[in-house]
């Protein structure tokens, strides 16, 4: 008899934490919606960010190197931008 009655609260223990655990997943996705509308608060990306992306893309940089990349990249097509304004003017 006493075999019975420890299993019985073993698996009304381990019942509590599945539970529990359950629970706690399901508070989760609740603050997912927040974390996409910050996104889209975001302004849009530029034509020259998209083409430096996607030159970033093309050759496969990741981490720093795609980061100095996309910076040199940006200081190119905005100093080719500009000077084209000035000849323009």
């Amino acid at each position: 008899m006493m075999k019975i009655s420890s299993r019985v609260a073993t698996i009304a223990i381990a019942s509590l934490f599945f539970a529990g655990s359950a629970l706690a997943q399901g508070t989760a996705p609740a603050a997912a919606p927040a974390a996409t509308t910050a996104k889209k608060a975001e302004k849009p990306r530029s034509a020259e960010s998209l083409e430096c992306s996607k030159q970033a893309d093309a050759k496969g940089l990741h981490g720093k190197d795609r980061k100095k990349f996309r910076s040199d990249c940006m200081k190119e097509a905005k100093g080719a931008k500009g000077g084209a304004n000035d000849a323009k003017k």
